[in-house]
This record gives structure tokens, sequence and C-alpha cells, in this order.
């Protein structure tokens, strides 16, 4: 394979990438890691569901990452009497004119927070499915595009169990990623506290590029190089989860739709323009873990997602080409 380091494509999305996450890091302080993965998420236009505890930076990573994109911004705060009009949008009867006009919802924007979606009915949370996967909005027939870009930013709590509603697999399966952004170090806890001690640093950020740009990025991430080795490695883990006996339902094509993507997307980040089988390892768990359902045994044994899909990676060869 013949390859060569920072071509054009890859080097503008490095220079861009590289600039969203700095101008981040300004507000967001110690989770370089997930705001990378983000970053990917936006590359490949797809979703990010944010599973931690209350307090560690879910939001404020979002607000940030929308702010620098100088995209359209949405939050929606998920309920349990939360209706799916209230997120999709309806259609009103304007008497004077004797006709329905179409009332956008919150869901009508570049990036959504959809801020404890598991508080939300299951009808509720399957309004989000079509938008997610089809870029579009059905509400009384109709059936409306969303603005491009478009991402869901999803955040669910997953200690607290009172009053919420399991994600169901269909519904999983539409993100690209799932993050856990942890606590911060004590260093970066002080840092927190000195950053913030006087204003809120949100509020100096300004926006570094466009929504027409991103798009751009996005399409250049397309030509990054993957070739047959690390195709066939990639295509070899997605099928191992489906054939662990550890495992009842394994990962669908579309997570190897997924983990193709965003591997494209993490290797310009490298400042390459082609996949190496270290890319593919690396976005492995946050691509796949959350997509699988283990077995009884599995479960009551308590294995991890994480340890099955870290198992996998250790027994399916590598390729060295």
């Amino acid at each position: 394979m013949s390859v060569t380091l920072l071509t054009e494509t890859d080097s503008a999305i490095q220079r861009a990438a590289s600039a969203v996450i700095e101008n981040v890091e300004k507000v967001v302080v110690g989770k370089r890691d997930t705001i990378e993965l983000v970053v990917v998420a936006l590359l490949c236009e797809g979703h990010v569901l944010l599973e931690d505890v209350p307090g560690v930076g879910k939001t404020l990573l979002s607000k940030t990452v929308a702010q620098t994109l100088a995209c359209e911004f949405r939050r929606i705060q998920f309920t349990s009497d939360l209706l799916p009009s209230d997120v999709t949008g309806l259609n009103v009867f304007n008497q004077k004119e004797q006709d329905f006009r179409f009332i956008p919802g919150p869901l009508m924007a570049n990036i959504v927070l959809a801020d404890e979606i598991n508080r939300a009915t299951p009808r509720t949370q399957a309004c989000l499915l079509e938008a997610m996967q089809e870029r579009q909005v059905t509400v009384d027939g109709e059936t409306r595009p969303l603005p491009r870009p478009f991402m869901v930013m999803a955040t669910q709590n997953p200690i607290e169990q009172e009053g919420t509603f399991p994600l169901p697999e269909a519904q999983l399966d539409r993100f690209l990623l799932t993050l856990r952004p942890g606590y911060p170090s004590a260093a970066e806890e002080e840092e927190i506290l000195t950053r913030f001690a006087d204003h809120d640093p949100l509020d100096d950020v300004a926006g570094i590029a466009s929504a027409n740009e991103l798009i751009e990025l996005q399409a250049m991430r397309r030509q990054i190089h993957v070739g047959d080795d690390v195709r066939n490695y990639l295509v070899s883990l997605v099928r191992a989860t489906r054939d662990d006996n550890r495992i009842r339902l394994g990962a669908s094509p579309r997570a190897s739709q997924n983990l193709f993507a965003a591997a494209q997307a993490y290797a310009a980040l490298q400042g390459r323009d082609f996949v190496v089988p270290d890319d593919v390892q690396k976005l492995a768990v946050p691509v796949l873990a959350h997509r699988l359902v283990l077995g009884i045994d599995a479960t009551l044994g308590g294995q991890s997602k994480e340890a099955m899909i870290a198992d996998l990676l250790r027994t399916i060869p590598v390729p060295v080409d």
C-alpha cells in the first residue's frame, strides 16, 4: 500500500479539527480524548451518547462544541411528560388565514442536546429515530428535512434508575459513539475552580467554523483510504461479536459502517490519509459496546461489554502490512 502523510485532504481536516479541539478546551478542562471523539462524530455526522453521572460537564461540552462551530443549538430537557410533538414540532391552525402553520420543534437545529434522554417515555424516545437515521421528521403525514449538518448529543445518568426508561436497542444502534467523560483529576478540578471563578469562559468562546465548512470536511473524510486488510480486520471484529456465545445480540451492519467512518475520521485527526488497525482498535469500544446485548450467564457473571470487546481484539489477528 502506497501512502503519504498530510495530503491536502487530511491536512485540512487535521488543521480544522485541531482548531476546534483547542477552542473547546478553553472551556472544558481535561477531556482531550472525549473532545477528539466528539469531533470524530462531527466528521461522520454521527450522534453521541454521553453516559455519566451528573456534574461532569456533559451539557457544557455540548454547548461549547455548538458555539465553536457557530451552529444552531437547541437543548431538550427530556421528562416523563414530554410529548413527541414537543420535540419534532406541530401544526397549528391559523384562524386568520384559515390554514395550518407548522411550528418547528427544537429538533430543527444543527446540534441538539437531548438531556437525560432516558427520562422520556419510549414513545417520545422513538420520535428521534427518524431524525437520527433519515435526517428528517414526519408531522401529520408531511416529511420535513432537518438542517445540515445535524447531530444529536444525548446524555443519561447510568446510576439513577427510578423514573427512567432504558433506551431500546434500535435507539442505541443510531448512536455512533457512547462516551463516558469521567471525573477530573485533582489538578484538573483545581483548574476548573480557577477557570470558572470570575466568569463563565463559555461566554468568550467564538465560532471558528461554519456549518458549510463542516459539511465540506465531512465530504473530505470519505476520501481517507481504507485498505483491504484493514477493512477485513474491521469486518472480522464486528462479526466476532455475533459469534461469541457470551453475547446474545452482536453488532449490526450499521455498526460496521459507523466503525469504518469513525476510523477514517480518527486517522485524519492523526494527520494520515489512510486508516491503520490502531484506529479501529481505538474506536472499537465507543462504537460497538453500547450495541451489544449480553447473554444471561455473562450478565449474571458481571462481565462487561468493554471487556468482551477487549478479548475479541486480542484474539483477532492484526494485519501487519
